[in-house]
Formats: C-alpha cells, structure tokens, sequence
C-alpha cells in the first residue's frame, strides 16, 4: 500500500511539472501617446478620463494624474525622498499607493491628492490593483495577496503559475474583464491570470516595444492600464517616451479585450 502511495504521489508530480504552459497571445499597436521619460513607471490606472501614474526611485517618487492624449500632468504629489513609490490601485475616491522596502502605504484623496490615511503591511510592495472587491497586491515573487479595500488588511494569499511551475518577478498588475494582467519583472512579458485558480491563461510577449529608436534610454516594461469604457488596453515601461494602445488577440485572432 505504501508503495502504491510513493508511486501515485510521484505520478501527480511528473504531472504538475509537464503540465503544457499557456499559449502566447499576439498584440499590436493601435495608437501611441506621449509619455515623460523621466517617469520610472511603477503603478499605472486609467479612470474618469484621466491616467493616474505612481512612479519610484528615491528622490523621485510621485503620484500624478495626467491626460493621456497630451501628457499634461493636472496634480502631482511627491512623496519624501527616502521613499520609493510603487504600485497604485483606484478605490471609490481614493487612491491608494505602496512602497517598495519601507512597508509603507499611502491613501490619497482622488480629486485633490491631499493625504487622508497611512498603513503598513508586511514584505515589499509592488504592484497594485482592483478586481471589484478586493485590492490585488503584488511583492515580485510568485505570491499574490489580496487586501480589504477599507481596512486594508490582507485577506488572502493565491501562488500563480504556469506549466506547474511558479511565475516569480510579478509586479505592476491590472484586471482586464476576468483576468489579471501581470508583468514579470525583468522580461518584456505579461501574464494574463486567471485568479481563480491562479494560472497563467496566457502569455503577451512585448519585446518589440519600445520602438527601436527609443530603447537607448528605456528602461524594462512595466504598466498596464486598462480603459473599460473604450476598451482600449495601454501599456508603457520606466523611463519609456511612449504609452501604447495595443490590441490583443488570442493564438486563432479572436479579439480578447473585453469590459
């Protein structure tokens, strides 16, 4: 009986780890916009027609909001300089912003930007988003943890993977319709992820962006902003002089962006 168990359990292991990976989705670009190459992207949102961008480094670290079509910054707001700005996540009317190592949160009123709490919270803190319910947060390994949007403690912890195989370096995250895109610290992909279960659907590969002649100064990809009225989809990277509206399509060309 032992025997017998040994052996079903190293069965289901060589299974987990030949499982077949997720398929590559194919994306191109729709339009550009103007993007300010001295924003070393960490968090990006689109809502109420404006983009809001969390941006780090020490000493440069901000919170703006700006029009997409212009890049014309409306507010802005710099957090101290021994700070390193990550993630950001919109919330009814506010916004809500992480640090990288200092374990350090901020709340911020939507309209005016003006402070109106802190927290704390446990690791570091990279990415952030929404899924309607729950903030959906990311520290750049294979972990994501899910917060109470209100109080802002962790609720839950789901492990993403692909292939059976755990997908570390996930960072800026956004829900797009069903599914939370992810990228993957340091590579050019993303990783659309069903977080149900936690595995990887599909795979976008965005090597080919920046545009040739912008790459001398860009830095890796990272920020996903996701227009549900207009279903526009627009991605950028640190230090990148261009946001792209990129449109998706799965392995047969059926489009998959959808509200």
């Amino acid at each position: 009986m032992r025997r017998t168990i040994v052996a079903l359990v190293a069965a289901l292991a060589c299974a987990a780890s030949t499982a077949a990976a997720a398929p590559m989705w194919n994306e191109g670009v729709v339009a550009r916009f103007p993007h300010d190459t001295s924003a070393f992207t960490e968090g990006l949102v689109f809502r109420h027609g404006l983009l809001y961008e969390g941006t780090g480094l020490e000493g440069a670290s901000r919170l703006r909001v700006q029009r997409l079509a212009s890049g014309e910054v409306v507010r802005e707001r710099r957090l101290a300089p021994t700070l390193f700005g990550e993630g950001v996540a919109l919330w009814r009317d506010r916004i809500i912003q992480l640090t990288w190592k200092s374990q350090q949160g901020f709340v911020w009123d939507r309209r005016t930007l003006a402070p109106r709490r802190e927290f704390t919270y446990r690791g570091e803190g990279w990415g952030l988003t929404d899924d309607r319910a729950r903030l959906v947060m990311s520290n750049g390994t294979d972990e994501l943890s899910f917060l109470n949007p209100t109080t802002l403690r962790r609720t839950g912890v789901l492990r993403v993977s692909d292939g059976g195989q755990p997908v570390r370096g996930l960072n800026e995250l956004e829900m797009v319709g069903r599914f939370l895109y992810a990228n993957v610290w340091p590579s050019s992909r993303i990783a659309v992820i069903d977080l149900r279960s936690g595995k990887v659907r599909a795979w976008l590969d965005l090597s080919d962006l920046p545009d040739a002649e912008s790459r001398r100064d860009a830095d890796v990809l990272n920020g996903i902003a996701w227009d549900a009225r207009r279903n526009r989809l627009l991605i950028t990277g640190k230090f990148w002089p261009t946001i792209y509206q990129i449109d998706v399509r799965d392995a047969r060309g059926r489009p998959v962006l959808t509200g």
